[in-house]
């Protein structure tokens, strides 16, 4: 699976989201930067078919399937979009994202996934409260547990602190796996990724 998008812009002059470009692909990860508070979430929704550009184009292999996208982009963590709310119980979102996957959500197998994951000792931890790099692998492999979804577009991971490297390792293991991701950062972070990959050194 291949997603393009091909100089996309949102909002007046371009405001939202300046021309972009930029492709991500089944097992591979993907770094677009994106600065200010709007601009990751817009180019986000994009990228999974849940908002159109003002110009340019959005193709799925190839064509201009917005359904499709939806059906098999996850937009993860997206600022006021799809972050899950900052009290709501590690549990109790898991036992929700348990029931969109098709999943039992009961106390028991919200417990299993939970420790599968190493986060047993965080089930009633709001999620406000998790550290970076658990959320960062909660939310996607909940987002996982979906049979349609091939793809992860994850959105300003940085703004929750912490070490970049961390979220762009969970990255790169899901592109292992055969995922499409797109991971949409900061300047900051997106230095500190290439000077790491640019050194030749393993994360």
């Amino acid at each position: 699976m291949r997603i393009t998008l091909t100089s996309v812009t949102k909002g007046p002059k371009d405001s939202a989201l300046p021309l972009t470009s930029l492709e991500f692909e089944s097992g591979a990860v993907t770094l677009a930067q994106a600065e200010t508070e709007r601009r990751p979430t817009v180019l986000g929704l994009i990228a999974s078919g849940r908002m159109r550009p003002d110009a340019g184009t959005v193709t799925l292999d190839g064509r201009t399937d917005y359904a499709g996208l939806r059906r098999h982009i996850a937009l993860i963590d997206a600022l006021g979009v799809s972050e899950p709310a900052p009290d709501v119980t590690v549990a109790e979102v898991v036992s929700e994202e348990l029931m969109f996957a098709g999943r039992v959500g009961h106390r028991r197998a919200v417990a299993q996934l939970l420790s599968e994951l190493g986060l047993a000792d965080q089930a009633r931890a709001n999620m406000a409260d998790l550290a970076p790099d658990s959320r960062i692998h909660l939310l996607t492999e909940l987002a996982v547990l979906r049979d349609d979804v091939q793809g992860i577009v994850l959105t300003s991971p940085d703004r929750h602190g912490g070490d970049p490297l961390g979220w762009w390792q969970l990255a790169g293991d899901l592109a292992v796996r055969g995922y499409a991701v797109l991971v949409i950062a900061g300047d900051a972070s997106a230095h500190a990724i290439n000077a790491l990959e640019g050194s030749g050194a393993e994360l």
